[in-house]
């Protein structure tokens, strides 16, 4: 994902054999000079008798456009003295058939499937890295009281709800190496022992959350609007702009009578700002030529993720919570 074409990863193939063989390498070779001298690579280490290892990140993202890359290394393997292996990395089980047809006829077709780890063998590692041994040299009343309150963790409910949180987003042995050390610097320095708490907050610290950040410096207009669309949806209205909005919000302030009662070239104003942070966007490209206050728009923040900002905002009106409530405000 780092390089964008065939001829970036290219240019990073020859630096990479520039550097590993203390080569000069030119900035300013063309992708035809970088395939050249990676051939020609090839062919030297394979009668020194090194063999090469191409290891290629997104694997079907290389297998897109005109292949050119991919081709180029296949090729190259095809030759006698050539000594490498092109590994592809990908989480695509179709990434294979992507290939275009010169490029799979050079292709071995060997393929390894690693399946998830399951929550059963995720709590073992977690247990077997936290568990303190008895002969680690802490008192040893101590690692008895420690290892009892982990086991207790470990068949909370919330502990389980944790690890399932955390294999969701990323079950790869690394990431739960992350989480674990996120956990552990949450300790309870006074006591000397892990409490629950220590997992939530470490699963909490690694859960990207960017639109909750968005959502929290909104102002009371930009809430007024998000909470005028989710209405909207929430009458099935299938399409919506700007104006439907601003009258769903003056028929909230006639109904309501509040204080946060704005212009329209103020409430344009906050509607622009919040398609610039991308918490709404147009329905589609249709209207392009349209005025930005009728072309259909909708809603990118879920119900869950709009109720949560609202009672963590601490200047939210009351009102605003009420209207939110579509059991008892339709």
């Amino acid at each position: 994902m780092l390089h964008s074409d065939d001829n970036c990863a290219m240019k990073e193939i020859a630096r990479q054999l520039c550097l590993e063989h203390q080569l000069s390498f030119s900035k300013m070779a063309s992708s035809d000079d970088n395939t050249e001298f990676m051939i020609d690579m090839l062919r030297e280490c394979g009668l020194a008798h090194k063999t090469i290892l191409f290891v290629l990140e997104e694997f079907d993202l290389f297998a897109q456009g005109k292949q050119r890359l991919l081709y180029s290394l296949l090729d190259a393997m095809q030759s006698l003295t050539s000594q490498a292996v092109v590994i592809g990395v990908s989480c695509r089980l179709d990434a294979d058939q992507l290939l275009e047809k010169r490029v799979r006829s050079r292709f071995s077709h060997r393929k390894l499937l690693f399946i998830s780890p399951s929550l059963d063998d995720i709590q073992r590692l977690v247990e077997h890295l936290l568990i303190l041994a008895k002969d680690s040299g802490l008192p040893e009343k101590y690692i008895t009281d420690y290892n009892s309150r982990l086991t207790s963790i470990f068949s909370d409910k919330k502990f389980k709800g944790c690890l399932n949180s955390l294999m969701d987003a990323d079950a790869t042995t690394s990431n739960i190496l992350r989480f674990l050390f996120r956990a552990v610097s949450y300790m309870d320095m006074e006591s000397g022992f892990l409490p629950i708490e220590s997992f939530l907050k470490a699963l909490s610290s690694m859960q990207r959350q960017p639109k909750m950040d968005s959502l929290q410096d909104l102002s009371i207009l930009e809430l007024y609007i998000l909470v005028c669309m989710h209405r909207l949806e929430d009458k099935e209205q299938s399409s919506y702009n700007f104006t439907s909005i601003m009258k769903e919000y003056r028929s909230i302030q006639d109904a309501y009578k509040t204080s946060d009662k704005y212009a329209s070239t103020v409430c344009f104003r906050a509607f622009e700002h919040l398609l610039d942070r991308e918490l709404i966007s147009f329905g589609d490209n249709r209207g392009r030529n349209q005025a930005l206050e009728y072309r259909p728009v909708k809603l990118l923040v879920s119900s869950r993720e709009l109720a949560q900002s609202l009672k963590l905002n601490t200047t939210c009106p009351a009102v605003l919570q009420k209207l939110f409530d579509r059991e008892r405000y339709m």
